[in-house]
């Protein structure tokens, strides 16, 4: 097992428990990731050093703590320049590794499916694409051999060379997994989509769970879900409406990787309402609920609908949580629930239910009674509320999308209450 020292270098304004609590949830990325943590380091910054990130007297500093605690492994809390990462590792004689590199490291671990391995590699290859010098300085030498490289190349061009056409045949593969999911998404027409998302560790997974009722893989784990998983969740009066569990954010979390899911996090992008999932019993939920929004705000998704589900309401107490209820949030939406409290599940429920009013009006129908492939297609994508027949006439009220009203109007069945 890796043995590491942990270095922080926050800015000087920064106080001084949220460096701790940063510093913390770096831990629980080692210790995710397989590393014993030994040390922490941290210096105060104005400005990241351009040679080596922290100050030069304190690299020597961490030079002289290395040795002592006998660590083969020094973890960043930032990401750093492939020349910062040179420099350190050639000082220090140990391996460097930064946020970045440890969160990538965990999501190839994690990745089960062909598609999250597949954005994993992506972002691995993109990320380390300029730091080759660094990561394999042995490769720098000249080597011939056919097929291995063109006239004159270096080792370092030729792995460059094939980084690059390993990226673009990623790219294609995972730009056709968009396309099939467009399509499974457009077969979804007329349900409603909602998409859990929500910094990692939040519960998302076991919300899922816990409203499906079917096995949804949890683990108290940062990253436990990296593909998305989707279940039909039953709202009421034969309603169902699909909920989608996402990857998790987390602060600084690597542009390439955020690139490379595009595919899986369209699933968000295509709800039609997001939940916003908050661990209300951390201690820093406030900053990783800012984390998220800005996270969204990359993905182009600032202005989805969007609920906060205040989670693990059961950890806080009476008073806590009427406070969290008194706010206000800047007038969005929220509800309170609990994954291990009977119950506390049910305001989702109700919520799903609403949302799902929102996008299939309330509606009468009369179709003749002749017209038994028009009924069954009314009971299959709808919600059917009341049904009368008259003689030749079936009278119906229920609840279609709008597309599934467009479909059956130009059919001949004659809709009341819509358009």
């Amino acid at each position: 097992m890796e043995q590491a020292i942990l270095v922080a270098a926050p800015s000087k304004q920064q106080a001084a428990e949220v460096t701790e609590e940063h510093l913390e949830e770096l831990g629980r990325l080692a210790d995710t990731a397989g590393v014993e943590v030994l040390d922490t380091f941290v210096q105060r910054l104005d400005s990241p050093h351009p040679k080596f990130y922290i100050g030069e007297g304190k690299a020597e500093e961490l030079k002289q703590r290395v040795e002592v605690a006998g660590a083969s492994l020094i973890i960043m809390d930032d990401e750093l320049s492939p020349a910062q990462g040179r420099n350190l590792e050639k000082l220090l004689g140990t391996r460097i590794m930064d946020r970045a590199e440890l969160i990538l490291d965990i999501f190839a671990t994690r990745a089960r499916t062909s598609e999250a391995r597949a954005q994993v590699e992506l972002a691995q290859l993109q990320y380390m694409r300029p730091r080759l010098t660094r990561m394999w300085s042995h490769l720098s030498r000249s080597r011939s051999g056919p097929g291995m490289r063109g006239p004159g190349e270096t080792q370092l061009e030729t792995d460059r060379r094939m980084i690059d056409h390993r990226i673009t045949r990623l790219k294609d593969e995972l730009e056709r997994v968009a396309r099939t999911r467009a399509t499974q998404r457009k077969s979804r027409e007329g349900q409603l989509r909602a998409s859990l998302v929500g910094y990692t560790n939040a519960g998302k997974s076991s919300i899922l769970r816990g409203i499906s009722g079917t096995e949804v893989f949890v683990e108290d784990r940062l990253f436990a879900t990296l593909d998305p998983t989707t279940r039909a969740i039953e709202v009421g009066e034969g309603a169902e409406v699909l909920l989608t569990d996402t990857v998790g954010f987390i602060r600084k979390l690597p542009h390439h990787l955020v690139a490379s899911f595009r595919a899986t996090l369209e699933e968000a992008a295509e709800a039609d309402v997001l939940l916003h999932t908050i661990d209300a019993s951390h201690p820093q939920w406030e900053e990783q609920m800012e984390v998220v929004t800005e996270v969204l705000a990359d993905l182009g998704l600032a202005e989805r609908p969007t609920v906060l589900v205040f989670n693990k309401i059961d950890r806080l107490t009476h008073a806590e949580e009427q406070a969290l209820r008194d706010r206000s949030f800047g007038g969005a939406r929220s509800i309170f629930v609990s994954t291990v409290e009977e119950g506390r599940l049910e305001p989702l429920r109700a919520l799903l239910h609403e949302e799902l009013q929102k996008i299939r009006p309330d509606v009468r129908l009369t179709l003749s009674s002749s017209h038994g492939g028009l009924l069954a297609e009314i009971y299959r994508d709808g919600e059917v509320l009341e049904r009368e027949d008259k003689g030749a006439e079936i009278h119906i009220r229920a609840r279609l999308s709008k597309a599934s009203l467009g479909r059956l109007r130009t059919r001949g069945v004659k809709i009341y209450g819509w358009g």
